[in-house]
């Protein structure tokens, strides 16, 4: 609302004091139909104070040769139209171009362009009141675009755009008859960032325009950069105020080689000679659209000093017969035959040279911007070979329906809009600036069909003695060390070796090592987990082969031990051996050897549980048997002489088979209750070997400890026992002999429990194995191998006179 006074005196001294040009002027061209130019050939540096209304007056602002050239180009192109045979045969095509310098002070130009003798209508009906313009094209800034394109927008006039490139022209709902033939600058934000990927350049600077184009430049940088490894260190906006000394010294506090330059050309200008001033050496500068084309600045002394300049760039271009016409142009302008109707060019000094080497960026979107709406008029208007209809009057609005369908071929390329009214045709040169002051095109970066890169980089002429500069904040981390980011940028960080078990995958995330899984293993510092070795003892092992022989050969010499017992059943030996207990504890000693089997193979649930429920259940028998015998032993020798009436009473009531029983059924309870409130179940090993996983069984301590505590209190009470036998007679030697195979069963007991401390490895199966054949094997040896022994070598003393002379002996003696 501040600028509506000033656009309503404008408008009002305009309509009234409206002067007619000549049908044929520099600015104006006379047609029947015709396209409205905005063109800027003057741009305004500094900001402009008005204290009334007034209009400005362009003439007096700077001189733009680039500019100058586009306004010369729409005029050559609107001449080649009309003088074509094919496209509008019969209808002639003319212009009414502004030097639209600045953006409020040239509203009046807009205002002309709208009116309709003199006169603007908002709202117009039908075909009255119709304006013979069809179409607008420009201007070139996106801010001086987005102030006049709604007067535009209002009554869907087309506005085809050679030089606006800002992403919210394409949203229909806002400026629904906007096309561009420029791309928006999320393209050129693309190409950018496939360059700093391509280079790898990471630690980046980006210095933008204070408009809406940089400011929409740099929105898009940061959402494109957001899942990639650039990380933007430095931003600084620019306008004519800004010192340059700002912007190189917040670069090099950070250390940064790489800097994207996204504003216009005149802004670029100050800043590239400013660092050539300020010696700023070694970096690389990305040139965005116009000032990559700069013809002046790559021929500046000293140019060569600041580093490599790199463009993303409008594809250059040709123009046949375009030098002819500047020529012709010029000497018309010397005859007369050329006026400048209201508007002032100033332009006298420039020469044809001037122009064809002016800065050619957007030459090839104005082209087609003029040649769309030419071919959309051919369109609406029905024409055919030699003539358009002439029933037709044209209006914007079909001119804007005939543009949107656009397909035709220019210059080699289908000129067609997508549904925002963006080019789907077109693409961006890369060039570098090269030590001979020229632009040189190094690659190219196609959207249509489909995305495509291209750079040679051996084109390009490095100032770093010809490598590739680098740009990052911190070197790459070497193969198997992760990122540990320090400050916030993720580009900035310290390279931390990943530990024994973990690995970083630098595509996925390389700022974690993560963790192997139970079944993998890695050594430290890895990109990848290997699988561990699965390791167990076979059945098929030498080692298993080894103990189930030995285990087999047990329960062979308990049934050959039983036989030769049963043989000699009513001999002294065997009945002060036991007698019937015998072969219960030779019948529990083959079936604890049942357990031996089970430590070999694949463990499974039933394979854990028989590992030592057979083992704890008939050893717990055995050695309450002998428990049993030791005391009774204790008892004949010692205590019956003393105290007559125990003996009578462990003899009545089968004091010995009760012991038994009872010790039996409280081992057998325990067992069924550990082992049902928890069994034993298979259990990978991982922790102490990294490279294997040792296959074993996991049981409960409740389950293990109850009845290992039980079967050791047993242990304990025999040998207590055993040991008050110790001083029998040397032939009635029993104690002795149970106290033996304690003392075996104790230290195997200790010699695996030590191993179990330190090793955990596949062989701690068999190892275990072999615990329970040495306990099995103590009493088998050291208790039954001497009454064999006697049975078979020593008959004479396996008679009854010899045992009761022995008691005898041993009773006068104790009764001394």
């Amino acid at each position: 609302m501040r600028h509506l006074p000033l656009i309503v005196y404008v408008l009002g001294s305009f309509l009234n004091n409206l002067s007619l040009c000549s049908d044929v002027s520099y600015f104006h061209l006379d047609g029947d139909y015709v396209i409205g130019g905005l063109i800027r050939i003057h741009y305004v540096m500094q900001r402009i104070v008005h204290h009334i209304p007034e209009a400005l007056d362009c003439s007096s602002q700077t001189f733009s040769v680039q500019d100058y050239r586009r306004f010369q180009i729409m005029r050559f192109l609107v001449e080649q139209i009309n003088n074509s045979t094919t496209l509008l045969p019969n209808v002639s095509l003319g212009y009414e171009m502004f030097d639209h310098c600045a953006t409020i002070p040239s509203f009046s130009n807009v205002l002309k362009l709208l009116s309709v003798h003199g006169e603007i209508h908002p709202w117009r009906d039908g075909q009255e009141n119709l304006s013979r313009m069809i179409a607008v094209v420009g201007p070139a800034g996106s801010t001086r675009t987005m102030a006049v394109a709604p007067l535009f927008m209002a009554d869907l006039i087309p506005m085809v755009n050679f030089g606006s490139t800002l992403s919210v022209f394409s949203r229909k709902l806002i400026y629904p008859s906007f096309l561009r033939t420029v791309h928006p600058n999320k393209d050129a934000v693309e190409v950018i960032v496939n360059i700093l990927l391509h280079f790898n350049w990471h630690w980046v600077a980006f210095f933008y325009s204070d408009n809406d184009y940089g400011r929409d430049g740099l929105d898009l940088f940061r959402k494109k950069i957001k899942d990639t490894d650039i990380c933007l260190a430095y931003t600084k906006n620019i306008n004519e105020n800004t010192k340059p000394s700002e912007l190189f010294q917040g670069i090099e506090k950070l250390k940064i080689t790489t800097i994207v330059g996204f504003s216009p050309d005149e802004y670029a200008a100050i800043f590239i000679k400013a660092a050539i001033q300020m010696n700023i050496t070694n970096k690389v500068w990305i040139a965005v659209e116009s000032w990559a084309m700069n013809r002046d600045l790559p021929m500046e002394k000293g140019i060569e000093n600041i580093g490599t300049v790199l463009g993303v760039a409008q594809p250059l271009m040709s123009i046949p017969g375009f030098h002819e016409f500047l020529i012709s142009t010029k000497s018309k302008l010397d005859s007369g035959q050329l006026g400048f109707c209201n508007q002032a060019c100033n332009c006298d000094g420039v020469s044809d040279e001037d122009i064809s080497r002016a800065n050619p960026t957007f030459t090839f979107p104005l082209y087609s911007a003029i040649y769309a709406i030419a071919h959309a008029l051919h369109n609406a208007l029905q024409c055919g070979v030699g003539s358009c209809s002439s029933n037709i009057t044209a209006s914007p609005q079909m001119i804007l329906a005939e543009l949107r369908k656009s397909n035709f071929t220019l210059f080699n390329q289908s000129i067609q809009f997508d549904d925002n009214g963006d080019p789907k045709f077109g693409f961006y040169s890369i060039v570098f600036w090269n030590s001979s002051g020229e632009v040189q095109k190094v690659g190219s970066y196609y959207f249509h069909p489909s995305p495509k890169f291209i750079i040679n980089d051996t084109d390009i002429q490095w100032h770093s003695n010809g490598l590739v500069p680098v740009s990052l904040c911190s070197h790459e981390c070497s193969e198997g060390y992760s990122k540990e980011i320090k400050g916030v940028y993720k580009c900035c960080f310290t390279c931390e070796i990943c530990s024994n078990g973990t690995y970083v995958n630098k595509t996925e995330d390389p700022y974690m090592c993560k963790a192997c899984s139970d079944t993998e293993w890695s050594p430290e510092g890895s990109t990848r987990c290997n699988l561990r070795l699965v390791e167990y003892m076979s059945f098929t092992d030498p080692e298993a082969l080894g103990l189930m022989v030995i285990s087999g050969l047990l329960v062979v010499l308990t049934l050959a031990v039983c036989v030769l017992f049963a043989f000699h059943y009513n001999t002294p030996v065997v009945r002060s051996a036991g007698g019937p207990m015998c072969f219960l504890i030779l019948g529990c000693l083959s079936l604890s050897s049942i357990s031996v089997f089970f430590f070999f193979g694949k463990p499974s649930v039933a394979f854990c549980i028989f590992r030592f429920l057979p083992f704890l259940l008939f050893y717990t028998v055995c050695v309450s048997c002998f428990v049993v015998r030791s005391f009774q032993i204790v008892c004949i020798f010692k205590i019956a002489a003393k105290f007559p009436g125990m003996q009578s009473w462990w003899v009545k009531y089968h004091g010995q088979w009760v012991v038994i029983s009872v010790a039996f059924v409280i081992q057998a309870l325990v067992l069924l209750i550990g082992y049902s409130s928890d069994p034993p179940k298979p259990y990978n090993e991982t922790e102490w070997y990294p490279t294997e996983i040792i296959l074993s069984c996991d049981i409960s301590i409740p389950a293990i400890v109850t009845p290992t505590s039980f079967l050791t209190t047993l242990c304990i009470l025999c040998f207590i026992f055993s040991y008050m036998g110790k001083d029998l007679p040397k032939n009635y030697n029993e104690a002795k002999s149970i106290t033996f195979c304690l003392m075996l069963l104790i230290l195997t007991w200790i010699i695996f429990a030590t191993v179990f401390m330190l090793y955990r490895g596949k062989f701690l199966q068999p190892l275990n194995a072999m615990a329970v054949l040495s306990s099995l094997y103590a009493f088998l040896l050291s208790y039954f191998l001497p009454k064999c022994y006697i049975i078979i070598f020593q008959p004479e003393k396996n008679t009854q006179q010899h045992f009761q002379g022995l008691i005898q002996n041993y009773t006068k003696t104790i009764s001394q």
